[in-house]
């Protein structure tokens, strides 16, 4: 029994991508050229030049008006000594303002209100990240009982994306060859190509989420280093 070139590749095709994890290279024998599409990743580390930290005051009282007052007061004072610690008013911006009834629940019995409770949450951008511990303690000791973060990110991140997407194409391609030898032919010309930015992976050396209490010292803050990503989707017809 004799089997055509073209039979043969189809067979090869399917064995292949029957072998394929989900959502990894797929090889494709339809009418029309031989297409192979390859997921790869770029991935490149940078120290982080900027830190995000967010501060907020929540506050209990017998009335809603009560409860936003007492918190007006205090997050005017957390957001002036923000200002004192040198973060610039760009840097600063009003992330969750809320207010919401509290009730007591008791078995058999209609929900019983007992007060209100109002939060403020800003959101800061620290551009010196060395100063963020001692920024923390500043704002517990003015008064802030709720913090979030440090989160790390590099401000201007183009070149780091570009070597990213340079190594993505790279690797992309050194598999599409390891494909087609396999299946015993030879990469042609790109059909096409994607990109999808994936999010910086960042180190979260403190709690995400805290509730504050005043500290004889600034805690410490560690950086290290973020990695930035990007996955490029290509499609290669092959001969």
């Amino acid at each position: 029994m004799t089997i055509s070139r073209s039979a043969l590749t189809a067979a090869i095709a399917a064995g292949i991508a029957a072998g394929a994890p989900a959502g990894a290279q797929t090889l494709v024998a339809a009418p029309g050229p031989t297409t192979l599409t390859v997921v790869a990743e770029g991935r490149v580390t940078r120290a982080p030049d900027v830190a995000e930290v967010s501060g907020g005051v929540v506050t209990t009282a017998a009335t809603a008006a009560a409860a936003m007052s007492e918190n007006a007061t205090r997050m005017t004072a957390v957001v002036a000594a923000v200002r004192r610690a040198g973060v610039a008013d760009r840097d600063i911006q009003t992330s969750g303002l809320n207010l919401q009834a509290q009730y007591r629940y008791e078995n058999n019995q209609a929900p019983i209100l007992t007060g209100y409770q109002a939060s403020n949450t800003v959101k800061l951008r620290l551009r010196k990240i060395a100063d963020a511990g001692r920024l923390l303690d500043t704002l517990v000791s003015v008064g802030a009982n709720q913090l979030n973060g440090p989160e790390f990110r590099v401000d201007d991140s183009s070149a780091a994306l570009d070597e990213a997407r340079v190594q993505a194409v790279a690797t992309a391609r050194k598999r599409a060859e390891l494909y087609a030898r396999a299946a015993g032919l030879k990469i042609g010309r790109i059909a096409r190509i994607s990109e999808v930015a994936g999010e910086p992976v960042e180190p979260r050396p403190m709690m995400t989420t805290m509730r504050a209490k005043a500290a004889d010292a600034a805690p410490p803050v560690e950086p290290g280093e973020v990695a930035l990503t990007v996955n490029v989707t290509m499609v290669f017809e092959l001969e």
